[in-house]
């Protein structure tokens, strides 16, 4: 077969060139199921090669008017295009740069001219259209799927012209407007709005994403938000009460936006000042909790997600458990997931029966952070939640490529930090008996000593720190570097809660003898509002310990000696406090 498949992929730039050569090369493209694809790619590369360059070749060509409306040309674009799509999330042993090299084999100047005729066409249903949404789709599947590819300059490119062009656009703005209707016939889903709305959303957010710490974009996250937000809050409002009317279009529009619009918040780094934009009141942000967990919560939706993000459910599923995860970090509305069932059993629902790892990561995310430890206990749910994460780590670790799946072990870390300071979560990993995976680790993630310290509140995992004797030896010349201030902020916290290295100090048995009247205990999230209760308070002539005016030497010796030294406690309790080892 892969000799056949040499001679015909040989015949393409013959002129003419008959049909019967594309509907053979598509019948072999066909017979690729998931056993065989990869043997298929190893032998017949180059002749993969010179399929994929012709179609780009031909799509960016001035005759293209010529077999357009040609349906066996139209059969081979799209027979390639679900074959590219296979072989995208197809697990077996083709290299991502084997994989890249197959997808990205157009020019900049074929772009060009396939844009401007993108431009030109007046027929808002030209079959054109639907072709290049397909090859662009497969773009951002890759890309997405594949976070730390190279990439080359076509894909930075593509991404700035449909910024600019498109996305920018006063039809785009037009079609959101139209997207904002209730009721919607089937004729408004024409190939044009659906390549505005569906595939350059699409290829926005992913591009946004592989390049969300670059410069690149000519556009600030502050601008695309304020573009679109307005037109994005009311369509998901409105339809979130139809969803069970959607069609296929109307939900690869919605995901794709939604997509865009979670991209978007995460943007910027911890800053993330476009969210003002987007939630300046916080009953808009309740809102819109509330209307994304009405569209979560339909049933068909995610029962179809699929272990690969290769179709809309899944693709809905995953970023709208992104944007709940970015309002539960930075909102301060975690009551709200406490006190409305509705909301906290559809997320348990989700994450406990979705089949796609990152959708129940991100749902078990949301609910360690929003919900705390006495729910989770009483929903009894923290053993799943920790047995997913510890699972995952460690086979991550164990994969060459420090992944698990697509999901790089850096963000499974990440998740299960902000999980680590859960009661139930540090004793299940008590009973894994995980720390000596997490301390071998620590060499080449320093994230795992932030970790270990919020997991050294407990008594177990104390004792299995006690006995590793060589961590212990590490920690406490880490202890005493001076380089790196926040490993030794971490390392000292560790060995506070193991009880190493506690500075004595006698305790004044005279209450009248104590340095300070008041010791504020805070949150550095909320450093503004206690220097003005801090000024308040001094300008009134009570003496105050706060750590931006008092700290000195071991961060831990110095709070519990504060607290030893002054009469009154003040303790400014938040979310951000709640989470924080101190």
């Amino acid at each position: 077969m892969e000799k056949k498949f040499e001679e015909l992929a040989g015949e393409l730039n013959n002129c003419p060139l008959s049909v019967d050569i594309l509907q053979q090369i598509s019948l072999i493209l066909k017979e690729q199921d998931s056993e065989c694809l990869c043997s298929f790619v190893h032998k017949s590369y180059e002749s993969l090669l010179v399929v994929e360059r012709w179609v780009w070749k031909v799509l960016s060509s001035d005759y293209y008017g010529e077999w357009i409306n040609d349906e066996y040309y139209q059969e081979f674009f799209y027979t390639v295009a679900s074959f590219n799509k296979d072989l995208i999330f197809n697990n077996g042993d083709v290299k991502v740069d084997t994989k890249g090299s197959l997808l990205f084999c157009v020019s900049i100047d074929q772009m060009n001219e396939i844009f401007a005729k993108l431009d030109r066409s007046t027929d808002d249903n030209n079959p054109f259209i639907n072709i290049i949404s397909l090859w662009l789709d497969n773009y951002s599947y890759f890309l997405y799927d594949n976070r730390q590819y190279n990439i080359p300059s076509v894909i930075d490119y593509i991404g700035r012209h449909i910024t600019v062009k498109y996305f920018m656009s006063k039809q785009y703005k037009l079609y959101l407007t139209e997207l904002r209707q209730p009721h919607l016939i089937q004729s408004v889903f024409t190939a044009k709005f659906l390549f505005y709305i569906k595939t350059c959303s699409f290829y926005l957010y992913t591009y946004l994403f592989i390049s969300i710490r670059s410069s690149n974009s000519p556009y600030t996250a502050d601008e695309m938000i304020r573009y679109l937000y307005e037109d994005y809050l009311e369509i998901i409002h409105v339809h979130s009460y139809n969803v069970m009317s959607w069609n296929k279009e109307l939900l690869g529009c919605i995901a794709q936006l939604v997509g865009l619009m979670g991209v978007l918040c995460w943007w910027d780094g911890q800053q993330r000042t476009q969210l003002k934009i987007l939630f300046s009141k916080e009953q808009t942000t309740c809102d819109h909790v509330e209307d994304l967990t009405r569209i979560v919560a339909h049933t068909p939706f995610y029962k179809q997600t699929k272990p690969v993000r290769s179709n809309y459910e899944t693709i809905l599923m995953d970023t709208i458990l992104m944007i709940l995860l970015v309002i539960v970090q930075t909102q301060n509305i975690n009551w709200l997931f406490r006190s409305n069932t509705t909301i906290r059993d559809t997320i348990i629902s989700v994450s406990e029966a979705a089949l796609n790892d990152e959708v129940c990561l991100c749902g078990y995310c949301l609910l360690g952070e929003a919900l705390g430890d006495d729910l989770l206990k009483d929903l009894k749910i923290a053993d799943n939640i920790s047995d997913y994460f510890l699972n995952m780590i460690q086979e991550a670790w164990k994969n060459s490529s420090n992944k698990y799946k697509p999901i790089p072990l850096e963000y499974l870390l990440r998740g299960f930090q902000a999980l680590s300071k859960n009661d139930s979560i540090q004793q299940r990993t008590a009973s894994s008996n995980k720390i000596p995976l997490f301390i071998e680790m620590s060499e080449q993630y320093p994230i795992l000593y932030d970790i270990i310290w919020a997991l050294s509140f407990n008594h177990d995992i104390q004792q299995q720190l006690h006995s590793n004797s060589l961590f212990m030896s590490k920690l406490s010349h880490l202890a005493q570097q001076g380089g790196n201030e926040q490993m030794r902020k971490i390392t000292h916290g560790i060995l506070w809660n193991l009880e190493i290295n506690h500075q004595d100090r006698s305790i004044s048995q005279n209450t009248n003898q104590n340095t300070f009247h008041i010791m504020i205990s805070y949150s550095h999230k909320e450093k503004v509002l206690c220097k003005q209760l801090y000024d308040e308070l001094t300008k009134s002539g009570y003496r105050v310990w706060i750590d931006f005016d008092q700290m000195h030497g071991n961060v831990m010796d110095a709070m519990a000696q504060a607290i030893d030294q002054s009469e009154i406690i003040i303790i400014c309790m938040s979310e951000h406090y709640r989470q924080s080892n101190y």
